[in-house]
């Protein structure tokens, strides 16, 4: 099967800071609008937390999160929503995100002891990341994505997000309140600093655009595929036609080095078609319910094919990725199972996309 690789150098050096949150946002100058915005944004959120009625007259959808290392012990996500902007009557719309670790439940006071409320009520709130964003809405469009980041230690995490319309400065008597939506998304984050073998999600992408320059910090909150030289536009969906192609790209983490410094790491890419009632033959990757379509040649990522100075220790970062034309993948669902397996190790792990392919 013909392919093509992505337009990017294996030698990347992918350095995915911590994202900059609300209170770092509070030390710059705001005018006096948005700072009421955040506060009554902070505030609603707080009664949805307790309990309180979710709204949801922007139809706020979580469409997907992505999972990368990142600086510091830390991973580095970022998401994408939807709302409907068709619903919006001003020229912007505030979103506010905020990641909460997920705790145990709270232990029973001992026989005799009794609960201090008063301490807890003085506890200040455990969040690992806040943010807020206010974003220019198109006119005419009935469907917009947004997509952010934040950056958090392994764990499990709700992410409660907020699409919200400005509230005017004088607004019209008996006006009805401004529209928003509120969500919770559970999100667990893998540890990519165990020194285990693991990868990035798997991003299925649009494309994939080479920077000519660095982005500054606003444009990096903006757009937060941009990860080091390059931009990823994320797909939204899995739904193909026979006039596309598969474009997939992927960061191998903790891979063993050989005396040089070098991994070696083979990648296989095997496409496997949903076929009800069909048994996978000896020796080929598919499951019970699939049958063998094809396969690329292995990435080989070793000493030979890595550039002489790529090195993990520097902070380059071990990438593969595909571009798979479609033409020739007969009407169906499929499913691609990336195998990656480290040779130093001898260690394996397979991630896996479902997608599906019309005539149009």
């Amino acid at each position: 099967m013909k392919y093509r690789r992505s337009a990017l150098a294996l030698v990347v050096a992918l350095v995915v800071s911590a994202s900059v949150g609300l209170v770092a946002q509070k030390d710059k100058k705001q005018d006096e609008a948005q700072k009421k915005e955040i506060q009554n944004i902070v505030k609603i959120v707080d009664g949805i937390a307790a309990g309180q009625p979710t709204p949801g007259d922007l139809s706020l959808t979580w469409v997907r999160e992505d999972v990368l290392k990142a600086q510091g012990n830390k991973q580095y996500l970022p998401f994408t929503v939807s709302i409907d902007s068709s619903k919006v009557a001003g020229p912007n719309v505030a979103l506010y995100w905020r990641v909460v670790p997920r705790s145990e439940p709270e232990a029973a006071p001992a026989a005799g002891q009794k609960k201090d409320e008063k301490k807890d009520n003085k506890k200040k709130p455990d969040y690992a990341y806040e943010d807020i964003s206010f974003v220019p809405v198109v006119a005419g469009q009935s469907s917009m994505h947004i997509s952010r980041s934040f950056t958090v230690p392994a764990g499990t995490y709700d992410v409660f997000v907020v699409a919200k319309e400005p509230t005017p400065d004088k607004a019209p008597k008996n006006a009805p309140p401004p529209k928003m939506s509120i969500m919770k998304q559970a999100v667990m984050v893998p540890d990519f600093w165990n020194g285990e073998l693991n990868t990035s999600t798997v991003i299925v992408a649009q494309r994939i655009d080479p920077l000519p320059a660095p982005l500054t910090p606003q444009q990096q909150v903006d757009r937060p595929y941009a990860l080091g030289a390059m931009e990823i536009l994320p797909a939204f969906d899995t739904k193909f036609t026979k006039k596309s192609e598969l474009s997939t790209f992927m960061l191998i983490y903790n891979p063993k080095v050989d005396s040089a410094n070098k991994p070696d790491v083979s990648v296989e890419y095997n496409f496997c078609q949903v076929a009800a009632g069909n048994e996978p033959k000896a020796g080929e990757p598919c499951k019970s319910g699939e049958k063998f379509f094809n396969k690329t040649n292995p990435q080989n990522l070793n000493a030979q094919t890595l550039p002489p100075q790529f090195d993990l220790a520097a902070g380059h970062q071990l990438q593969t990725g595909q571009a798979v034309p479609l033409a020739s993948f007969p009407e169906g669902q499929y499913r691609l199972e990336i195998k990656v397996t480290d040779k130093i190790a001898n260690k394996t792990l397979i991630r896996d996309i479902s997608f599906s392919v019309s005539a149009s």
